[in-house]
């Protein structure tokens, strides 16, 4: 399984961002990708799985399938750390 945020770096949602993903690894030893839509990896990975607001972090499973998603919004660790 494997964990994705995308976000803006320039934008508000910045530092919350940036604190869950540090909370995340704190509390359950988890990582977490960063990723933003504005690379050419971020914008095929935005196209690939429909991503078009930000923040948004999806649950991907070893065969390319999203198991989970939230977007707009993060979810709370506990919500997210059954996908680690």
């Amino acid at each position: 399984m494997r964990l994705v945020i995308v976000y803006r770096e320039a934008s508000e949602q910045r530092m919350v961002v940036e604190s869950f993903i540090r909370d995340f690894k704190f509390q359950t030893g988890g990582e977490i990708e960063a990723m933003s839509p504005d690379t050419r990896e971020g914008a095929a990975f935005c196209r690939t799985y429909d991503v078009v607001e930000y923040p948004t972090m999806l649950a991907i499973t070893n065969d390319g399938t999203p198991a989970a998603s939230w977007r707009g919004t993060l979810p709370t660790i506990m919500d997210a750390s059954g996908y680690k």
